[in-house]
């Protein structure tokens, strides 16, 4: 199977375990200075029953290489031009996803690192019915973003929240900030705080692998 044409670059990775027509699927968002490869290298630990999807942020990241999905005026402020068309290209990017490929719609997760996560959050909030979970590593909800989010409209939607106590760029307090938030739309909230800095560890990767079994498993 070969990727779709869609609005963004990405690569695909069918599940080694099918167990129906449709499969559910992960999209995977990587964080600034990446590309699509970067979370792939998850694929051996995660549920064999996951469709993955892994996006390429669409413009480029001129101060190291890879791939931006907005430029940072700020912590906690994306360049809101910037972010409206990331956003834009991601909404149409999910839809494809869902029509295109053998993948069930209402079991389709978004799996997000550091900046990445900031578009989950994005996705999720705005668009809650279409987004049946959110694994949120070491990054914030980006309030200050001039989005629609639903928050009257989470109630009881999963989210996985992953954050190192030591992340000397994305600060724990704001893992904390996205934690109050949901849990006041009464979004039901699973929160994980690690020894470590900026990053996926083996222990995070192993209770966010659990979280997704046991969603696909409900």
């Amino acid at each position: 199977m070969h990727p779709v044409q869609s609005t963004l670059h990405h690569k695909i990775i069918p599940p080694r375990r099918s167990i129906a027509a449709k499969a559910p699927a992960l999209i995977l968002l990587h964080g600034r200075g990446a590309n699509e490869d970067d979370l792939l290298g998850l694929a051996d630990y995660l549920d064999e029953r996951l469709f993955l999807v892994a996006a390429r942020a669409p413009f480029d990241f001129h101060w190291g290489g890879g791939y931006t999905w907005y430029d940072i005026l700020d912590v906690g402020r994306p360049e809101p031009k910037m972010l409206a068309e990331s956003y834009q290209k991601l909404s149409q990017f999910y839809q494809d996803v869902k029509a295109s490929y053998p993948v069930d719609p209402s079991k389709t997760f978004l799996l997000g690192f550091s900046m990445g996560t900031m578009m989950s959050y994005s996705m999720a909030l705005t668009k809650p019915e279409a987004v049946a979970g959110v694994v949120a590593n070491s990054g914030y909800i980006p309030e200050e973003a001039d989005l629609n989010f639903q928050w009257d409209r989470l109630h009881n939607k999963p989210f996985f929240l992953a954050h190192g106590i030591q992340d000397p760029i994305i600060p724990v307090h704001m893992c904390r900030r996205a934690k109050t938030l949901l849990e006041n739309a009464n979004a039901m909230v699973e929160c994980h705080e690690y020894t470590m800095g900026h990053e996926i560890s083996e222990e995070s990767l192993g209770d966010m692998s659990k979280w997704l079994t046991d969603k696909l498993d409900a």
